[in-house]
């Protein structure tokens, strides 16, 4: 069997996640940073997905406390969008070939978070699911998550 460290996972695996919603715990926090937040609107939050699908994965969700897109409200629901649109625009700085956007509403869609609604967005390239996510049930982010931030803190300031 072959090894692929992935040593950061271990915080995940091994450690208390707390009382309470992650999320809410990360906007309740002014260390944006260590949290990989990456923009706070008036009523939604940008952050980094701490286990990305693919380099780039962002979490979009409302800074209330609310499980459901229908449990949204138009000011919230409006917000979400647009952020979800100038995401798609910082992430461009890494030259996808496509993106991924959408919502796992409940348990059983798949939401690792079912009690916060939040919309995923995840850069796509072609061969991006090659062997090792098919077969080796693995994968493999191309660039730390700190050197990530800090790239797309630098487009946010550029399209600003």
């Amino acid at each position: 069997m072959d090894c692929i460290w992935a040593p950061w996972r271990s915080v995940y695996v091994g450690g208390s996640h707390g009382e309470g919603c992650v999320f809410c715990q990360k906007l309740q926090s002014d260390e944006d940073e260590a949290n990989l937040v990456l923009l706070r609107g008036d009523k939604t939050i940008v952050l980094m997905n701490l286990y990305p699908y693919n380099n780039g994965h962002l979490l979009i969700m409302p800074k209330r406390h609310v499980a459901d897109i229908e449990d949204l409200t138009g000011e919230e629901a409006t917000e979400l969008v647009l952020m979800t649109q100038k995401m798609v625009k910082v992430l461009r700085i890494f030259n996808p070939e496509g993106f991924n956007v959408g919502a796992n509403i409940g348990k059983a869609a798949g939401a690792g978070v079912p009690g916060h609604f939040h919309i995923h967005v995840v850069p796509r390239w072609g061969g991006d699911t090659n062997f090792m996510p098919v077969i080796g049930n693995v994968r493999v982010i191309s660039e730390s998550l700190e050197v990530t931030f800090k790239k797309l803190k630098e487009s946010l300031k550029i399209l600003q």
